[in-house]
């Protein structure tokens, strides 16, 4: 994004719709600072895992419990036993 351009947002793939837009990237750091919050600090050395698992659970958010199901049923399902 160039803002001294006057670019807000951008359609990378050309069909209308701007894939990249600086209110999500804005909506993911507000979302982390709040979720970092209750932790009151966390050591320099961790952020990077902290940063990966809002990551995934910021992406996975939309499939709810079906992801949740299907995580659940791979953790309980019975090992493979080939033979």
């Amino acid at each position: 994004m160039c803002h001294g351009a006057g670019e807000f947002a951008r359609d990378d793939d050309g069909d209308g719709f701007c894939e990249v837009h600086v209110n999500t990237l804005e909506g993911f750091w507000s979302l982390l600072r709040l979720w970092l919050r209750p932790h009151r600090g966390i050591p320099q050395e961790s952020l990077p895992l902290y940063l990966g698992f809002f990551e995934f659970v910021h992406n996975v958010r939309a499939r709810g419990k079906r992801l949740l199901s299907a995580l659940i049923g791979k953790l309980l399902a019975p090992p493979w036993n080939p033979s």
